[in-house]
């Protein structure tokens, strides 16, 4: 049995999490807008927030539709660093639509922001388990919340994960750079 060991350099203890799983609404009017403004970002966070709020305050939607709203304020806020509001919508978001992944997502990038990484752990976990529409961001989260938990091994696994689901993903291929293989 070959044992080895993975070591990652430690300057960088916190990096940033990839997060941009906005949720697409099927039909127009203020809550498609909201998509655009999370999808596109032409408009600023703040001012995309109010067109979310807007769109959950006036516009009747379906249930899958309201929770995508609410998980692309979530990401609004998030960008404007409002964590606790992100985490607040996405909370709303998870009893409407538990199913959708990017809301576990997502929550996963709120809470690493906030260096809470055992519980990015349980959302990120989840996120992949409902097989997340932007699978590679889930496995790389996840690996940046078990590299600030200690478990090194898993979080190389996981960047190695997310590359292989997007070869073409910088980010991963950089994080594996930082890994030495000692046996």
């Amino acid at each position: 049995m070959i044992r080895f060991a993975l070591f990652a350099a430690s300057f960088l203890a916190v990096a940033a999490p990839f997060a941009s799983a906005q949720v697409s609404v099927i039909g127009g009017g203020i809550a498609s807008d909201c998509y655009e403004a999370a999808y596109f970002a032409r408009v600023s966070p703040q001012q995309g927030e109010a067109i979310c709020t807007k769109a959950i305050e006036a516009e009747v939607m379906k249930l899958e539709n309201r929770a995508a709203t609410y998980t692309n304020r979530g990401v609004l806020r998030m960008r404007a660093g409002k964590y606790d509001a992100a985490l607040s919508d996405y909370a709303v978001a998870k009893k409407l639509k538990p199913e959708l992944g990017a809301i576990w997502l997502n929550e996963g990038a709120a809470l690493i922001f906030q260096k809470d990484f055992a519980a990015a752990l349980v959302s990120l976990d989840k996120a992949v388990e409902l097989q997340s529409q932007d699978l590679y961001a889930a496995y790389y989260n996840r690996a940046i919340a078990k590299e600030n938990t200690g478990d090194v091994a898993g979080a190389y696994a996981d960047f190695q994960k997310s590359l292989e689901l997007n070869p073409e993903f910088e980010r991963a291929e950089w994080q594996l750079s930082r890994f030495t293989i000692s046996n």
